[in-house]
């Protein structure tokens, strides 16, 4: 049986995806698992950030050897012509840091995604977007690249846009914690005190729900590669 690790920022990410399965939160950071007589699927989550999904990633660890790895979650759009709420597979990573770059396994089409150390707004995903001729921006996505490649396992990346490239939004560094943590009740009185972002969070809020549920269905497409494959290779490539 191959045991596949699912690795996000938020539980609401994975909510679509994780309903029904065995949930339970250890140290800060929330696990589900689903397992079958093919794959013993876990996904975890323990905020935004590298820091963040290595720690995800070791508590996923912890239950045993994991034979392959996805990085999922929401993203910032890159390019006007992608489409806000819709899910994409990640061709590959680049770290913002320090220039690496991971590719993602059996994923054909070009779909560039850069990691940063923190969210950003319209003006940096312009300079992003020329620097880097990038699609997708998040905060984890090379972090998880980079265990998969230090542990010899295929990484496979699936994202959801939560914002637009030209969306004006407030800046959300300022309510996430040193671990990664999203500050909600502090986000919300920020919010309801500033009635002109109303608009905008509402347009984010459901491009967030539509996102998280096309990262579910890609993700049980995957999951139904990763069974058919299960008897033919003791990983999934």
């Amino acid at each position: 049986m191959n045991r596949i690790a699912i690795i996000a920022a938020m539980p609401g990410e994975l909510r679509p995806l994780v309903r029904g399965w065995c949930h339970e939160r250890r140290d800060g950071i929330d696990l589900w698992r689903n397992q079958s007589t093919d794959l013993d699927c876990i996904a975890a989550c323990a905020g935004a950030g590298f820091a963040a999904a290595t720690r995800a990633f070791a508590e996923v660890e912890k239950l045993g050897p994991v034979d392959a790895v996805i990085s999922v979650g929401w993203v910032g759009a890159l390019r006007l012509d992608l489409v806000s709420g819709q899910a994409y597979q990640v061709s590959s990573v680049l770290d913002a840091r320090t220039g690496e770059r991971f590719f993602s396994a059996n994923v054909p089409a070009d779909c560039l995604l850069v990691t940063a150390t923190q969210v950003v707004n319209a003006a940096e995903k312009q300079r992003l977007a020329t620097t880097y001729k990038a699609h997708l921006v998040d905060m984890e996505a090379a972090a998880v690249a980079r265990l998969a490649q230090m542990r010899s396992i295929p990484f496979y990346c699936i994202k959801g846009i939560s914002d637009g490239y030209t969306d004006q939004l407030p800046d959300f560094n300022r309510f996430i914690s040193r671990n990664g943590q999203f500050r909600t009740a502090s986000f919300i009185v920020f919010a309801i005190l500033r009635p002109w972002h109303w608009r905008a969070l509402a347009r984010m809020g459901e491009n967030s729900s539509k996102a998280a549920r096309g990262i579910a269905v890609s993700l049980l497409d995957l999951l139904d590669e990763f069974k058919k494959t299960n008897g033919d290779s003791n990983h999934p490539r």
